[in-house]
């Protein structure tokens, strides 16, 4: 579980991006803006990116089905999980973007041991 945090504009999308082509995916990737989830396959990993900017409560996580997609074996990446607090599992990893007078700021937590090992093999 990866939170994104960051204003708009800040690079969330544009890191997911990255990752993903770095896992050798070759397709689009889009930003979820809309449809709030993309899905992906890459390097044998199920991978889930969420935009919940325009999440709107409860009623909607039940309706869309999304708890569903946290079932441990898909690495879910929430931009703007404060839009979904006390809905979504705690992250492992959280990542802030910053956007400075002169380039932009990423700082990143681990919250679990996962999340720290992945951060130490960086």
């Amino acid at each position: 579980m990866i939170y994104l945090r960051g204003n708009l504009g800040a690079g969330k999308t544009t890191m997911v991006r990255a990752l993903l082509q770095s896992l050798g995916y070759v397709g689009n990737v889009k930003s979820p803006t809309y449809t709030l989830i993309e899905r992906y396959e890459a390097a044998g990993l199920h991978l889930r990116h969420f935009d919940l900017y325009r999440f709107r409560g409860a009623e909607e996580w039940e309706d869309s089905g999304f708890r569903d997609e946290f079932d441990g074996r898909n690495i879910c990446l929430v931009e703007w999980p404060e839009q979904a607090t006390g809905l979504l599992p705690p992250a492992d990893i959280s990542l802030t973007f910053e956007i400075l007078q002169d380039g932009r700021e990423l700082t990143l937590h681990a919250y679990s041991p996962a999340g720290q090992t992945c951060l130490n093999a960086l």
